[in-house]
């Protein structure tokens, strides 16, 4: 029998002029939270609904300019957010993304929002995926609800889980297993996962896991470096990772992963192995055959087809 978990959801996004670069709003079918998304040239459109002129929390969102690839953000809330949003906008340079969130029935309070605010604000720093342009935690004692009113919030929580990766916001996504477990042995904490492998000619070596849609290189692994191929991809990601010690010397010419790293693609991670733009999906093997993760993947993709 089906649990709620494995249950589908609708998401409605409606691009308000007609554009996909323009202002987007989003929602769930069946559920009264609200967004509206906006980059900078449609921002003002997105202050200007009458729905973001009600009590909620809102996002901003962009490249953070001290650590490649990271993003940076700032959460926050009020009882007016167009007034607040555009408050906090017009003092932080690095945003690219706006996001408010409301709801359809204007039934968010003041204690509702700053309760949400906090929330988003701490399960962003616990997942570790961005950078929080946020000075200081708000004091969780000062947002205390009903019981009720928590468990509603909770709720309003789980379905903003879902809606933010679909329109690019990864913030509240947990980190896999395979990086955050580092006090067990990688074998031990993996080994329900496939294991892909690159076994260069070299002799460097290196293993990786795909858990929920990231591809992660487990620590011990190793990448060439100074081969002399021009990286148009992915050098500075490789120089990144260098300069904050997660790639480490292991001798003449190679590198050793002092830690587990997680990749958005097997071709961004077997770039930085094999320290030259690559196909992933023909470089990385079911560690032990000749599978490539390309005829892996589409071996799982038959079987799940059989199976439905």
């Amino acid at each position: 029998m089906s649990t709620a978990e494995s249950f589908g959801r609708t998401i409605q996004l409606f691009l308000v002029d007609g554009k996909p670069t323009g202002l987007r709003k989003a929602t769930i079918h069946g559920w009264t939270g609200l967004l509206f998304v906006s980059g900078a040239s449609a921002f003002g459109d997105l202050t200007k609904r009458i729905e973001v002129d009600r009590t909620g929390v809102y996002i901003l969102a962009g490249p953070d300019t001290d650590n490649l690839g990271v993003t940076r953000v700032y959460i926050g809330s009020g009882n007016a957010v167009s007034e607040r949003i555009e408050q906090s906008a017009k003092k932080r340079d690095f945003w690219e993304t706006a996001i408010a969130v409301t709801t359809s029935d204007d039934d968010l309070s003041k204690g509702h929002a700053e309760y949400l605010e906090c929330r988003l604000i701490a399960l962003a720093a616990q997942a570790g995926r961005v950078v929080l342009d946020n000075g200081t935690q708000p004091a969780s004692g000062r947002r205390r609800l009903p019981e009720a009113d928590v468990a509603n919030m909770e709720q309003f929580l789980a379905n903003l889980r879902i809606i933010l990766p679909v329109i690019g916001v990864d913030m509240l996504k947990p980190q896999p297993k395979a990086v955050t477990q580092m006090a067990t042995p990688p074998e031990a904490r993996t080994e329900a996962e496939v294991h892909f492998e690159i076994r260069h000619k070299s002799g460097v070596r290196a293993t990786a896991v795909e858990e929920e849609g990231e591809f992660v290189v487990l620590e011990g692994s190793e990448a060439l470096t100074g081969t002399g191929y021009v990286q148009q991809s992915y050098g500075g990601l490789k120089e990144k990772l260098i300069a904050d010690g997660v790639l480490v010397p292991s001798g003449e010419g190679r590198m050793r992963f002092s830690c587990p790293w997680s990749f958005n693609s097997p071709s961004a991670a077997a770039a930085v192995v094999l320290d030259r733009n690559s196909n992933g999906r023909l470089e990385w093997k079911v560690r032990g055959s000749s599978q490539n993760y390309h005829d892996w993947q589409q071996a799982q993709a038959a079987v799940q087809g059989e199976s439905a």
